[in-house]
């Protein structure tokens, strides 16, 4: 019998131990942690607001917004978000085909988080090119940004709380 047999199926043991448990915790942070940078994530943490709000005003103080989708898991992502005339919108380059913007259409219930707080919404696909406008426009404004053409490959989703 080899001695080293039993030793090199503890060290296996052991390795594939230690790997499980950093894919365990990397799958942790992302879920619960994420949306990072460019990285999407799962389940948005923070205090959740259940009261209605009526004016997202606020929303042009915050310089990114995370907005929670449902697919079989929660999707979450970054997204640029404006308010005009206490309305809320978020925005999307070249968003036919993305990911949160499918799982939106298909189920238009969602969670939007503004630094730590939570609030439950409905998105609705703006497509009224006046609407639209509005909302390229409070989005140039909130970036301090000179307003060129809306491309027409740039979404807009409205926001209501619910």
């Amino acid at each position: 019998m080899n001695p080293f047999r039993n030793l090199r199926g503890a060290i296996l043991l052991r390795v594939l131990g230690v790997l499980g448990a950093a894919a365990l915790t990397a799958g942790v942070v992302y879920f619960f942690y994420c949306p990072c940078e460019r990285t999407s994530g799962g389940w948005l943490l923070g205090t959740e607001i259940p009261e209605p709000v009526s004016d997202w005003s606020f929303a042009n103080q915050v310089p990114l917004c995370q907005i929670q989708v449902s697919g079989w898991l929660p999707h979450s992502v970054n997204l640029n978000c404006m308010s005009s005339s206490g309305k809320l919108y978020l925005s999307c380059a070249s968003c036919e085909g993305k990911r949160w913007s499918t799982l939106a259409l298909a189920n238009p219930n969602g969670r939007i988080r503004m630094n730590e707080s939570v609030y439950p919404v409905t998105l609705t696909r703006v497509e009224d090119p006046e609407v639209l406008d509005e909302a390229w426009q409070a989005r140039a404004a909130k970036f301090s940004r000179q307003a060129r053409p809306r491309p027409e490959t740039w979404w807009s989703f409205s926001l209501k709380s619910r």
